[in-house]
Protein backbone atom coordinates (compact mmCIF):
# COMPACT_ATOMS: atom_id res chain seq x y z
CA UNK A 1 0.00 0.00 0.00
CA UNK A 2 1.26 3.46 -0.86
CA UNK A 3 0.41 6.74 0.79
CA UNK A 4 0.35 10.01 -1.09
CA UNK A 5 2.54 12.65 0.51
CA UNK A 6 3.37 16.24 -0.28
CA UNK A 7 6.85 16.99 -1.46
CA UNK A 8 8.47 20.40 -1.07
CA UNK A 9 11.10 21.67 -3.51
CA UNK A 10 12.27 25.25 -3.06
CA UNK A 11 8.84 26.23 -1.74
CA UNK A 12 6.88 24.35 -4.41
CA UNK A 13 4.76 21.48 -3.12
CA UNK A 14 4.43 18.35 -5.24
CA UNK A 15 2.44 15.20 -4.50
CA UNK A 16 4.56 12.11 -4.00
CA UNK A 17 3.84 8.51 -3.12
CA UNK A 18 5.48 7.14 0.04
CA UNK A 19 5.66 3.37 0.17
CA UNK A 20 5.32 1.21 3.24
CA UNK A 21 8.52 -0.30 4.61
CA UNK A 22 9.21 -3.69 3.06
CA UNK A 23 10.92 -6.74 4.51
CA UNK A 24 13.56 -6.41 1.81
CA UNK A 25 14.52 -2.97 3.16
CA UNK A 26 14.70 -4.28 6.73
CA UNK A 27 16.88 -7.23 5.73
CA UNK A 28 19.22 -4.90 3.85
CA UNK A 29 19.47 -2.58 6.86
CA UNK A 30 20.18 -5.47 9.22
CA UNK A 31 22.85 -6.78 6.87
CA UNK A 32 24.67 -3.43 6.95
CA UNK A 33 24.82 -3.40 10.75
CA UNK A 34 28.14 -4.52 12.25
CA UNK A 35 28.50 -6.99 15.10
CA UNK A 36 30.34 -6.27 18.32
CA UNK A 37 29.37 -2.61 18.58
CA UNK A 38 28.67 -0.83 21.89
CA UNK A 39 24.98 -0.92 22.77
CA UNK A 40 22.69 1.91 23.81
CA UNK A 41 20.70 2.29 27.05
CA UNK A 42 18.43 -0.66 26.17
CA UNK A 43 21.44 -3.09 26.15
CA UNK A 44 20.00 -4.85 23.09
CA UNK A 45 22.68 -5.61 20.47
CA UNK A 46 21.86 -6.13 16.81
CA UNK A 47 23.08 -9.72 17.13
CA UNK A 48 19.82 -10.53 18.94
CA UNK A 49 17.77 -9.52 15.91
CA UNK A 50 20.03 -11.52 13.63
CA UNK A 51 19.63 -14.63 15.76
CA UNK A 52 15.84 -14.34 15.50
CA UNK A 53 15.99 -14.47 11.70
CA UNK A 54 12.71 -13.91 9.85
CA UNK A 55 10.78 -13.41 13.09
CA UNK A 56 12.90 -10.33 13.72
CA UNK A 57 12.38 -9.11 10.15
CA UNK A 58 8.60 -9.49 10.53
CA UNK A 59 8.56 -7.68 13.88
CA UNK A 60 10.84 -4.83 12.77
CA UNK A 61 8.90 -4.34 9.53
CA UNK A 62 5.67 -3.92 11.50
CA UNK A 63 7.38 -1.62 14.01
CA UNK A 64 8.94 0.59 11.34
CA UNK A 65 5.69 0.88 9.41
CA UNK A 66 3.95 1.94 12.62
CA UNK A 67 6.63 4.62 13.13
CA UNK A 68 6.33 5.73 9.51
CA UNK A 69 2.56 5.97 9.76
CA UNK A 70 2.45 7.76 13.13
CA UNK A 71 5.69 9.72 12.62
CA UNK A 72 6.50 8.87 16.22
CA UNK A 73 9.18 6.50 17.48
CA UNK A 74 8.87 4.77 20.90
CA UNK A 75 9.71 7.20 23.71
CA UNK A 76 11.94 4.65 25.44
CA UNK A 77 14.21 4.67 22.37
CA UNK A 78 14.92 8.42 22.57
CA UNK A 79 17.61 8.19 25.23
CA UNK A 80 21.31 7.76 24.45
CA UNK A 81 24.76 7.79 26.04
CA UNK A 82 27.43 10.25 24.90
CA UNK A 83 31.03 9.09 25.28
CA UNK A 84 33.78 11.71 24.76
CA UNK A 85 36.73 10.38 22.73
CA UNK A 86 40.06 12.23 22.77
CA UNK A 87 41.29 13.18 19.27
CA UNK A 88 44.92 12.42 20.24
CA UNK A 89 46.02 15.97 19.62
CA UNK A 90 45.99 19.14 21.68
CA UNK A 91 45.37 19.67 25.39
CA UNK A 92 43.63 16.71 27.05
CA UNK A 93 41.93 19.15 29.44
CA UNK A 94 40.27 21.08 26.62
CA UNK A 95 36.77 19.89 25.73
CA UNK A 96 37.27 21.10 22.15
CA UNK A 97 39.82 18.31 21.64
CA UNK A 98 37.23 15.57 22.21
CA UNK A 99 34.75 14.03 19.81
CA UNK A 100 31.45 12.83 21.21
CA UNK A 101 30.19 9.40 20.16
CA UNK A 102 26.53 8.73 20.72
CA UNK A 103 25.56 5.22 21.84
CA UNK A 104 21.95 4.63 20.92
CA UNK A 105 19.54 1.76 20.51
CA UNK A 106 20.63 -0.66 17.78
CA UNK A 107 16.97 -1.11 16.86
CA UNK A 108 16.72 2.59 16.07
CA UNK A 109 19.99 2.39 14.13
CA UNK A 110 18.35 -0.20 11.88
CA UNK A 111 15.43 2.23 11.47
CA UNK A 112 17.88 5.01 10.60
CA UNK A 113 19.47 2.85 7.91
CA UNK A 114 16.08 2.17 6.34
CA UNK A 115 15.35 5.91 6.22
CA UNK A 116 18.87 6.74 5.00
CA UNK A 117 18.57 4.26 2.12
CA UNK A 118 15.34 5.92 1.00
CA UNK A 119 16.78 9.43 1.22
CA UNK A 120 19.82 8.39 -0.81
CA UNK A 121 17.50 7.22 -3.58
CA UNK A 122 15.61 10.53 -3.53
CA UNK A 123 18.38 13.11 -3.14
CA UNK A 124 21.09 13.96 -5.63
CA UNK A 125 24.37 15.09 -4.03
CA UNK A 126 26.90 17.09 -6.05
CA UNK A 127 29.92 15.44 -7.69
CA UNK A 128 32.17 17.60 -5.50
CA UNK A 129 31.15 15.65 -2.39
CA UNK A 130 33.21 12.48 -1.87
CA UNK A 131 32.36 11.69 1.75
CA UNK A 132 29.96 8.82 2.51
CA UNK A 133 28.79 8.63 -1.09
CA UNK A 134 28.14 5.31 -2.89
CA UNK A 135 30.89 4.26 -5.30
CA UNK A 136 33.09 7.06 -3.94
CA UNK A 137 35.72 7.15 -1.22
CA UNK A 138 38.36 9.38 0.32
CA UNK A 139 40.80 7.66 -2.05
CA UNK A 140 39.04 9.32 -4.99
CA UNK A 141 39.32 12.76 -3.37
CA UNK A 142 43.01 12.19 -2.60
CA UNK A 143 43.66 10.99 -6.16
CA UNK A 144 41.89 13.99 -7.71
CA UNK A 145 43.89 16.48 -5.64
CA UNK A 146 47.19 14.66 -6.18
CA UNK A 147 46.67 14.60 -9.96
CA UNK A 148 45.95 18.34 -9.89
CA UNK A 149 49.05 19.04 -7.78
CA UNK A 150 51.29 16.84 -9.94
CA UNK A 151 50.07 18.37 -13.20
CA UNK A 152 50.78 21.87 -11.95
CA UNK A 153 54.11 20.65 -10.62
CA UNK A 154 55.10 19.27 -14.02
CA UNK A 155 54.19 22.55 -15.69
CA UNK A 156 55.97 24.59 -13.02
CA UNK A 157 52.77 26.58 -12.48
CA UNK A 158 51.50 27.84 -9.16
CA UNK A 159 48.54 26.07 -7.56
CA UNK A 160 47.01 27.68 -4.50
CA UNK A 161 45.07 25.51 -2.03
CA UNK A 162 43.14 26.47 1.09
CA UNK A 163 42.17 23.60 3.40
CA UNK A 164 39.07 24.73 5.27
CA UNK A 165 38.45 23.45 8.78
CA UNK A 166 34.93 23.63 10.21
CA UNK A 167 34.67 23.90 13.98
CA UNK A 168 32.58 21.07 15.44
CA UNK A 169 30.89 20.62 12.08
CA UNK A 170 28.30 18.00 13.12
CA UNK A 171 27.57 19.74 16.42
CA UNK A 172 26.91 23.15 14.87
CA UNK A 173 24.25 22.27 12.29
CA UNK A 174 21.12 24.20 13.37
CA UNK A 175 18.01 22.02 13.37
CA UNK A 176 15.98 24.51 11.34
CA UNK A 177 18.70 24.55 8.67
CA UNK A 178 18.58 20.76 8.62
CA UNK A 179 14.85 20.73 7.87
CA UNK A 180 15.25 23.56 5.36
CA UNK A 181 17.97 21.67 3.48
CA UNK A 182 15.91 18.48 3.39
CA UNK A 183 12.96 20.33 1.89
CA UNK A 184 15.17 22.22 -0.53
CA UNK A 185 16.56 18.85 -1.66
CA UNK A 186 13.05 17.70 -2.56
CA UNK A 187 12.63 15.24 0.31
CA UNK A 188 9.00 14.23 0.88
CA UNK A 189 7.49 15.98 3.89
CA UNK A 190 6.73 12.58 5.44
CA UNK A 191 10.46 11.83 5.69
CA UNK A 192 11.21 15.33 7.01
CA UNK A 193 8.75 14.75 9.85
CA UNK A 194 10.12 11.25 10.50
CA UNK A 195 13.66 12.63 10.86
CA UNK A 196 12.39 15.52 12.99
CA UNK A 197 10.84 12.93 15.28
CA UNK A 198 14.24 11.24 15.73
CA UNK A 199 15.54 14.51 17.18
CA UNK A 200 12.46 15.59 19.13
CA UNK A 201 12.72 15.15 22.92
CA UNK A 202 15.95 13.19 22.53
CA UNK A 203 17.83 13.00 25.82
CA UNK A 204 21.39 11.95 26.53
CA UNK A 205 23.82 11.45 29.40
CA UNK A 206 27.60 11.81 29.28
CA UNK A 207 29.61 8.81 30.43
CA UNK A 208 33.28 9.26 31.32
CA UNK A 209 35.90 7.82 33.67
CA UNK A 210 34.46 9.49 36.77
CA UNK A 211 30.84 8.51 36.19
CA UNK A 212 27.62 9.41 34.39
CA UNK A 213 25.93 12.81 34.28
CA UNK A 214 22.25 13.58 34.64
CA UNK A 215 20.20 13.49 31.46
CA UNK A 216 19.83 16.61 29.32
CA UNK A 217 18.24 17.65 26.02
CA UNK A 218 20.35 18.18 22.89
CA UNK A 219 18.82 20.94 20.76
CA UNK A 220 21.46 21.60 18.10
CA UNK A 221 23.66 19.56 15.78
CA UNK A 222 23.47 16.13 14.20
CA UNK A 223 23.57 12.95 16.26
CA UNK A 224 27.14 11.67 16.52
CA UNK A 225 27.43 7.96 15.77
CA UNK A 226 24.12 7.94 13.91
CA UNK A 227 23.79 5.89 10.71
CA UNK A 228 21.75 8.70 9.15
CA UNK A 229 23.92 11.69 10.12
CA UNK A 230 26.65 11.34 7.45
CA UNK A 231 24.14 11.63 4.62
CA UNK A 232 22.20 14.40 6.37
CA UNK A 233 25.44 16.34 6.77
CA UNK A 234 26.37 15.85 3.10
CA UNK A 235 22.89 17.08 2.15
CA UNK A 236 23.18 20.14 4.40
CA UNK A 237 26.62 21.03 3.02
CA UNK A 238 25.35 20.61 -0.53
CA UNK A 239 22.31 22.83 -0.10
CA UNK A 240 24.08 25.55 1.92
CA UNK A 241 26.77 25.86 -0.75
CA UNK A 242 24.67 25.47 -3.91
CA UNK A 243 25.45 28.95 -5.20
CA UNK A 244 29.04 29.24 -4.00
CA UNK A 245 30.01 25.92 -5.60
CA UNK A 246 29.00 27.30 -9.00
CA UNK A 247 31.16 30.38 -8.40
CA UNK A 248 34.11 28.34 -7.07
CA UNK A 249 34.18 25.10 -9.09
CA UNK A 250 37.71 24.11 -8.01
CA UNK A 251 36.46 22.79 -4.70
CA UNK A 252 36.21 19.30 -3.23
CA UNK A 253 34.46 18.07 -0.10
CA UNK A 254 34.88 14.86 1.82
CA UNK A 255 32.23 15.28 4.51
CA UNK A 256 33.51 18.37 6.38
CA UNK A 257 37.02 18.33 4.83
CA UNK A 258 36.99 21.11 2.24
CA UNK A 259 39.77 22.12 -0.13
CA UNK A 260 39.52 25.22 -2.33
CA UNK A 261 41.98 25.46 -5.23
CA UNK A 262 42.87 28.22 -7.67
CA UNK A 263 45.61 29.59 -9.91
CA UNK A 264 46.16 32.75 -7.85
CA UNK A 265 46.07 33.89 -4.23
CA UNK A 266 43.43 36.44 -5.10
CA UNK A 267 41.21 33.74 -6.56
CA UNK A 268 41.40 31.38 -3.56
CA UNK A 269 41.06 34.27 -1.10
CA UNK A 270 37.91 35.47 -2.85
CA UNK A 271 36.47 31.96 -2.99
CA UNK A 272 37.38 31.32 0.65
CA UNK A 273 35.38 34.40 1.63
CA UNK A 274 32.43 33.17 -0.43
CA UNK A 275 32.50 29.80 1.33
CA UNK A 276 32.95 31.38 4.76
CA UNK A 277 29.99 33.69 4.25
CA UNK A 278 27.74 30.95 2.83
CA UNK A 279 28.44 28.64 5.77
CA UNK A 280 28.60 31.09 8.66
CA UNK A 281 25.37 32.87 7.78
CA UNK A 282 23.68 29.49 8.28
CA UNK A 283 25.21 28.72 11.68
CA UNK A 284 28.42 26.89 10.72
CA UNK A 285 31.85 28.18 11.81
CA UNK A 286 35.12 28.22 9.84
CA UNK A 287 38.13 27.82 12.15
CA UNK A 288 40.57 30.71 11.92
CA UNK A 289 43.28 28.66 13.65
CA UNK A 290 43.05 25.37 11.75
CA UNK A 291 42.23 26.55 8.22
CA UNK A 292 45.54 26.43 6.30
CA UNK A 293 46.96 27.69 3.01
CA UNK A 294 49.50 25.92 0.81
CA UNK A 295 51.04 27.10 -2.47
CA UNK A 296 52.54 24.57 -4.88
CA UNK A 297 55.53 25.82 -6.93
CA UNK A 298 55.48 29.23 -5.26
CA UNK A 299 57.44 31.75 -7.34
CA UNK A 300 57.55 34.61 -4.85
CA UNK A 301 57.90 33.67 -1.20
CA UNK A 302 55.90 35.43 1.48
CA UNK A 303 52.52 35.47 -0.22
CA UNK A 304 49.54 35.56 2.14
CA UNK A 305 45.88 34.63 2.02
CA UNK A 306 43.55 36.38 4.46
CA UNK A 307 40.10 35.62 5.83
CA UNK A 308 38.23 38.66 7.13
CA UNK A 309 41.53 40.49 7.45
CA UNK A 310 43.19 37.68 9.42
CA UNK A 311 46.11 35.86 7.80
CA UNK A 312 45.45 32.18 7.10
CA UNK A 313 48.20 29.88 8.40
CA UNK A 314 50.75 29.27 5.61
CA UNK A 315 52.20 25.74 5.51
CA UNK A 316 54.74 23.84 3.41
CA UNK A 317 52.80 20.59 3.58
CA UNK A 318 49.32 19.48 4.53
CA UNK A 319 47.94 16.08 5.46
CA UNK A 320 44.78 15.75 3.41
CA UNK A 321 42.70 12.67 4.28
CA UNK A 322 45.90 10.79 5.16
CA UNK A 323 47.95 11.81 2.11
CA UNK A 324 50.47 14.63 2.54
CA UNK A 325 50.54 17.34 -0.12
CA UNK A 326 53.81 19.29 -0.30
CA UNK A 327 54.56 22.77 -1.63
CA UNK A 328 57.18 21.34 -4.01
CA UNK A 329 54.46 19.41 -5.83
CA UNK A 330 55.28 16.04 -4.31
CA UNK A 331 52.85 13.82 -2.44
CA UNK A 332 53.58 11.41 0.36
CA UNK A 333 51.42 8.96 2.26
CA UNK A 334 53.10 9.43 5.61
CA UNK A 335 53.84 12.74 7.26
CA UNK A 336 53.46 14.44 10.61
CA UNK A 337 49.94 15.20 11.79
CA UNK A 338 48.68 18.75 12.00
Amino acid sequence: MRKRERRTTGGEIVDQEVQRISKVEVRAALKRMKNGKAVGPDDLPVEVWRCLGEKAVDFLTRLFNKILESERMPDEQRSSVLVPIFKNKGDVQSCSNYRGIKLMSHTMKVWERVVAARLRREVQISEQQFGFMPRKSTTDAIFALRVLVEKYGEGQKELHCVFVDLEKAYDRVPREEQWYCMRKSGVAEKYVRVVQDMYEDSETVVRCAVGVTNGFKVKVGLHQGSALSPFLFAMVMDRLTDEVRQEAPWTMMSADDIVICGESREQVEENLERWRFALEKRGMKVSRDKTEYLCVNEREAGGKVKMQGVEVVNVDDFKYLGSTIQSNGQCKKKKKKR
